[in-house]
């Protein structure tokens, strides 16, 4: 791994509007690698914290650019396109993502890394994780990041057998004009991001992307768990890549069922669409059975994914913040026969009806944020033991209790919700759950 070269952008002019995480890296490294680079946000506090940046409003003035960055969180067409992206479109001058820049500049070293991207509505962090660690134990150069981690931009160049490993969002998506997956993978589908790709079919037109440009001897892997993805699956069996299906329902037999017994950072049926995905496209990149099963066993897993903080008095406590929609709850509620249930947030469209079939599985739920009354009325509906607590600090206590109470074996903080309403993401609702929990620990061991 290496820097890229600093004069690999020279005499080329980008405006890179946003500047978190994602927006902030791509403009250093824009100019790392020679790049004139003017950088806007809308907020003041972001701007006042752009250290080494030129900043200007695209918006205003004249707009001589080669390309737009835009961080994914901003809209380019839908629910309202931001005025630089208007501005943009009447220029002729193309919107991307820095994933597309990262391609371009790797090609433009000449190197012959090569690309995966892993998209979906759930699972594709996990996915992405875990292909990463597959192919790092089997000492192949390997750089993760894009929608999760590390900004695409802030990688490092890769040699010639090297793999990029990317985890794409549909907003990212959209945003792409060459960047080729030499293995791309779309895990599955549910109501997301409906505001941003205006209905079900423009959110799965967004994910399908993720195939474009790929060539024969290319892997396209498709879940095939969810009716929107099977008819995607069915596209794509024309080519012109090689497209394999995965299913968490089917993967975990035979071989598959002793590979995951042995990887405890891999639970459930979900978990089991994810690995299959992950050793389809390791299988690719030339990587074998065994040095596959051996990595599964040493995964550690991804924070906030139905990740185990502790186990006291007998009650094991699981972090599962990231599970901030009704599919990827039920994936974690099908692990466990007996929980006590921390949810709530700001509620996404369709709430938690579809859990119906999990709710026996729930001893007591305890209810946080904006949202919990209209969780608390789904949950009366069916007779679900439960209580608004409002914040989690009381949650935490409360569902301890309630498990020692009723010798249920696990405490699971699954929202359902965005956590928008009470903290800064879902890392610091699940930061702030392992917080607690470990004062409970703490209280205990006293």
């Amino acid at each position: 791994m290496s820097m890229f070269p600093p004069n690999l952008f020279a005499g080329s002019r980008f405006a890179v509007l946003g500047l978190g995480r994602n927006g902030l890296a791509a403009a250093h490294a824009l100019m790392a690698m020679g790049a004139d680079v003017t950088a806007w946000d809308d907020l003041p506090a972001a701007r006042d914290a752009a250290r080494g940046v030129t900043l200007r409003d695209p918006s205003a003035g004249d707009f001589v650019f080669d390309a737009l960055v835009m961080s994914p969180g901003i809209p380019h067409v839908l629910p309202r396109p931001h005025p630089a992206a208007v501005r943009a479109r009447e220029a002729g001058v193309p919107i991307y993502s820095d994933a597309e820049l990262l391609f371009q500049a790797v090609h433009r070293t000449g190197s012959r890394a090569r690309f995966a991207g892993i998209t979906g509505t759930n699972g594709k962090s996990t996915t992405t994780a875990l292909l990463a660690h597959i192919l790092s134990v089997a000492g192949i150069p390997v750089a993760a990041g894009a929608n999760l981690g590390t900004a695409a931009l802030a990688l490092p160049l890769l040699p010639d057998g090297g793999v990029y490993v990317l985890e794409m969002s549909s907003y990212m998506l959209e945003r792409l004009a060459t960047v080729r997956f030499d293995a791309a993978a779309m895990l599955n589908l549910s109501p997301d991001h409906i505001d941003r790709h205006g209905d079900m079919a423009g959110y799965a037109a967004a994910k399908r992307h993720i195939f474009d440009r790929q060539q024969p001897g290319d892997l396209a892997v498709v879940g095939v768990d969810d009716a929107e993805s099977r008819a995607m699956a069915e596209a794509l069996r024309r080519g012109p890549a090689q497209a394999v299906t995965v299913s968490g329902e089917v993967a975990p037999v035979s071989t598959w069922e002793h590979m995951l017994s042995a990887a405890p950072a891999l639970p459930g049926t979900h978990n089991a669409q994810n690995a299959a995905a992950a050793y389809a496209m390791a299988r690719h990149f030339g990587v074998a059975h065994d040095t596959i099963a051996r990595a599964f066993t040493t995964y550690a897993g991804l924070p906030h994914r139905q990740q185990r903080l502790c186990t006291i008095d007998g009650i094991t406590f699981i972090n599962d913040s990231k599970a901030t929609n009704a599919d990827s709850v039920a994936c974690a509620l099908s692990c466990y026969d007996r929980v006590v249930w921390i949810a709530g947030g700001q509620a996404k469209q369709g709430g938690i009806e579809p859990l119906a079939s999990f709710f026996p599985r729930i001893v007591q739920a305890f209810l946080i944020g904006r949202d919990a009354p209209i969780l608390a009325a789904t949950l009366a509906g069916h007779n679900v033991p439960h209580e608004i607590v409002g914040t989690l600090e009381a949650a935490t206590p409360a569902a301890a209790a309630a498990a020692r109470a009723t010798s249920t074996p696990v405490v699971l903080l699954s929202p359902a919700c965005a956590s928008w309403d009470q903290f800064t993401g879902f890392e610091q609702r699940g930061d702030r759950f392992a917080e607690h929990v470990a004062a409970l620990a703490q209280e205990r061991a006293a």
